[in-house]
């Protein structure tokens, strides 16, 4: 079924990205995603001596800070910056610096839809420029669906809003060459075709679902090779997907 976009784009089609990184001096890594009008700045410090209370200290410890583009932290920044945290620590090799902590500072810089995928494609982007050792990259999505059955990717706020349902879908990429030599990935870890995070808002009937985590499979390989292009300039890069 055809959905007519605002922005003339098709269902499945994503809105123009760019990514720029090594742009904070005193952060360890740092990086610029946007999607369309959607921007978020990634910042990483660390790592320090120390894990966050209570956690293995045997292992490194993720900390993640959500700072909204206006006002005060609510329950969904609260949620996101959960999601966001869990997500990163399964994609970082935990073992290589234990007791410490590696900070990731997010800060919203606009809000046009999709923006927790947003966030968590920043600041995956700003580990690979802090040099912190990871199992694989992590890619994200947001796949909706509209009062009319059909499915959308990476919708704007207004289309956001209006959706009967929607997804926030991670996927893990295969290892790029750009990344540090790391101990191969054991048996309980997401495989290349899995899903890292999945996290649903509205009422999605199973069929809807995997529909879902097919078509945001396809546009995360878009979003990885992207990536891989993006890690291998020094230039920051922009495309149309």
């Amino acid at each position: 079924m055809d959905v007519d976009r605002a922005d003339g784009r098709k269902p499945d089609q994503m809105r123009p990205l760019s990514c720029s990184r090594n742009i904070l001096d005193r952060a360890h890594g740092s990086a610029r995603w946007s999607q369309g009008d959607t921007i978020v700045l990634a910042a990483v410090y660390g790592p320090k001596a120390g894990t966050r209370k209570g956690e293995n200290p045997e292992k490194a410890s993720i900390d993640v800070v959500w700072k909204p583009k206006t006002g005060q932290i609510g329950k969904p920044e609260k949620e996101n910056e959960m999601i966001l945290r869990r997500t990163l620590q399964s994609i970082c090799l935990l073992t290589i610096h234990p007791n410490t902590t590696t900070s990731v500072i997010v800060q919203v810089v606009a809000d046009d839809g999709a923006l927790l995928p947003c966030a968590i494609n920043a600041s995956c982007a700003a580990l690979v420029d802090a040099g912190i050792p990871l199992k694989h990259l992590a890619v994200a999505i947001c796949c909706g669906l509209t009062e009319s059955g059909s499915l959308i990717l990476d919708p704007t706020l207004v289309e956001e809003q209006k959706l009967q349902a929607f997804a926030y879908l991670v996927f893990p990429n295969a290892p790029l060459s750009v990344l540090p030599k790391t101990p191969s990935v054991g048996e309980d870890d997401p495989v290349e075709h899995g899903v890292i995070t999945s996290a649903t808002h509205g009422a999605i009937s199973v069929r809807d679902y995997f529909n879902c985590l097919g078509g945001g499979r396809a546009a995360c390989a878009k979003i990885s090779e992207f990536l891989r292009k993006n890690f291998q300039s020094r230039v920051p890069q922009a495309t149309q997907i």
